[in-house]
């Protein structure tokens, strides 16, 4: 093997992107700029990745806390609503929930326990056991809550997200209930008028309140999935996988960029002579052991990606190879014959116990993740990463 490097994932610095900027000839002349200034040599099934972030700011996809008042108020009555399982974040959900609040006059809000859906914690699951709450079926007033858990701030944010939420409601004018369940249809007790702000999961929510008597169910991924005065919008997502930008103010997801990934990729064929895949990513699939959160609290990883990166891993075991097939070899012996294997593998692997182990996940799920811990999300400044040998296996010289 003459080359003995495998997958290099690389963060590439770009300028601020604002609203109108050309992201097709920012993004590939950031990729020329670090050919020539960083010698960095393009190979055929490169990978190169923009946050989602950067394709919104260059969208203008942005709407207010007035407009997210406005739709809410035109689809659920602008009475009382519940507003149930959001997620505990103050870039993610508060800038939502003011706008939320503004947009009725009482909200029950009526959190999940013992953490959110994306694993943010309001308390441990040992505490439930201690007092004997039974999480799958009680549901708690605040007042009982407190009894029995007291005030308990956020490990990492050192935030009281009951509190939190709470005063921001009343800020925004609106009288404000707090609850704990997790079954949706604990809300139908408050009203009928329901706003679900669970991401992955919201679709059974949205089923099981409807065929419990709910009268009006909305999603936030149907707010703001039309314009409200001139705003920005997403169809397919609505409010979900925003973030805060200023106090009123919020970046929404990108909507509409597969022709985006589809023209940085025509150009930098014509550049390179390489065949590079390019994709947008966010947030990262993976959870925190230590904070327990699982990142994914945008609705998918990646919005946008060219046909190269669809489909899953189709890779063998090493070390399973080594330690059964071939456990008598060693060596150059060892090293032919496990190459000799991989470059006779053909079509699906699955079932096969020498694949067993390897992640049966979506590449763009995969990579995305890998992009979104390379380029961080904080000051970087490395919105575009670029990836080398992802595609490579052992057989690659």
């Amino acid at each position: 093997m003459s080359r003995m490097i495998g997958t290099v994932s690389m963060g590439i610095r770009a300028p601020i992107i604002r609203e109108g900027d050309n992201l097709v000839d920012i993004v590939v002349g950031c990729i020329t700029d670090a050919m020539r200034e960083d010698g960095l040599a393009p190979r055929n099934r490169d990978v190169v990745a923009m946050t989602e972030a950067i394709v919104a700011r260059s969208q203008g996809n942005y709407c207010s806390v007035d407009d997210i008042a406005q739709d809410v108020r035109a689809k659920l009555g602008g009475e009382t609503i519940g507003v149930i399982f959001p997620i505990l974040s103050r870039n993610r959900f508060a800038i939502c929930l003011r706008g939320i609040a503004k947009g009725a006059k009482k909200v029950v809000l009526m959190l999940s326990y013992p953490s959110d859906e994306v694993g943010n914690h309001l308390l441990d699951l040992d505490m439930l056991d201690e007092k004997g709450v039974n999480p799958y079926s009680d549901v708690l007033t605040l007042e009982r809550y407190r009894e029995l858990f007291g005030y308990a701030k956020h490990t990492f944010t050192g935030v009281d997200y009951i509190e939190y939420y709470a005063d921001l409601i009343r800020e925004m004018g609106a009288e404000v209930e707090v609850v704990f369940a997790n079954d949706p249809r604990a809300i139908l007790k408050y009203t009928k008028n329901v706003l679900n702000c669970d991401i992955h999961t919201r679709a059974r929510t949205k089923r099981l309140l409807r065929a419990a008597g709910a009268e009006r169910v909305y999603g936030l991924d149907d707010i703001m999935n039309a314009p409200v005065n001139g705003s920005g919008y997403n169809a397919a997502y609505g409010l979900l996988g925003s973030n805060k930008s200023t106090e009123d103010k919020i970046k929404l997801f990108p909507r509409e960029c597969q022709d985006l990934v589809e023209a940085i990729q025509a150009k930098l064929l014509e550049i390179t002579g390489k065949h590079i895949e390019v994709m947008v990513y966010g947030d990262g699939a993976f959870k925190d052991p230590v904070g327990k959160i699982w990142e994914l609290a945008d609705p998918v990883v990646s919005p946008a990606y060219t046909p190269g990166l669809e489909g899953t891993p189709n890779e063998l075991k090493l070390k399973y190879l080594a330690d059964n097939d071939f456990a008598a070899l060693s060596g150059e012996e060892l090293r032919d014959a496990i190459r000799s294997e991989i470059m006779k593998k053909d079509g699906s692997l699955v079932g096969n116990m020498a694949s067993q182990g390897t992640t049966p996940r979506r590449l763009t799920d995969l990579i995305g993740s890998l992009c979104d811990l390379t380029s961080g999300s904080g000051d970087k400044g490395t919105p575009i990463v670029y990836i080398q040998g992802y595609f490579d296996n052992y057989t690659n010289d």
